[in-house]
């Protein structure tokens, strides 16, 4: 995965409702047809990162198989960071493919 773009994802990934980390990760691998692939040793710090920023607010519930589990949810100033996110990630793959005579 390219650097810096964890933080992203995991915000897109929680656009469509609160998710676990479990869940978030699956999200990230399907919609990349598992190009991407989210190890759990980078995604738990990526989620409590985002969590002390405010930008995912985190509670306890329970999983689809019964299990208790730690959801998180977009916050209104995470959706304005994914915003800002998106727009410099286009910028810099629009700039890559100049550079790259795309």
């Amino acid at each position: 995965m390219v650097q810096g773009t964890l933080d992203m994802l995991v915000l897109k990934a929680l656009v469509m409702g609160p998710a676990h980390g479990h869940t978030i990760a699956r999200v990230i691998e399907q919609t990349s047809e598992d190009v991407l692939q989210v190890e759990q040793g980078s995604l738990y710090p990526a989620l409590h990162r985002l969590e002390d920023r405010g930008w995912l607010q985190a509670y306890w519930g329970t999983s689809e198989n019964n299990r208790k589990a730690k959801f998180y949810r977009l916050t209104t100033a995470g959706k304005k960071q994914l915003a800002f996110e998106t727009n410099r990630w286009r910028e810099m793959v629009r700039a890559i493919g100049l550079v790259m005579g795309d």
